[in-house]
């Protein structure tokens, strides 16, 4: 299991666009992601469960990944979070 926290900084948060980029992202890989925004938890290759979390922009979310490739999903996922999310 891989675990890592995550600051949103792209301008508008994650909306409909950096959503589906996770959500795309994260299916693209077997293991399971899961993505905390408190106590809140969303299955991170959902893009509806990823914009209920409302995470604007300084939002820390906890990503956390089980499963045969989690590493490779997890290097993903960093990439685009420190692409902020290609927008900015």
């Amino acid at each position: 299991m891989r675990e890592k926290t995550f600051t949103i900084n792209n301008k508008l948060g994650l909306h409909a666009r950096p959503a589906a980029l996770l959500a795309q992202t994260a299916c693209r890989h077997k293991a399971s992601v899961k993505i905390f925004k408190g106590d809140v938890e969303v299955n991170g290759k959902s893009v509806m469960g990823l914009m209920m979390l409302a995470a604007g922009q300084g939002t820390r979310v906890r990503v956390v990944i089980d499963g045969e490739d989690e590493q490779q999903s997890m290097e993903a996922i960093e990439k685009l979070f420190s692409r902020k999310f290609d927008e900015d």
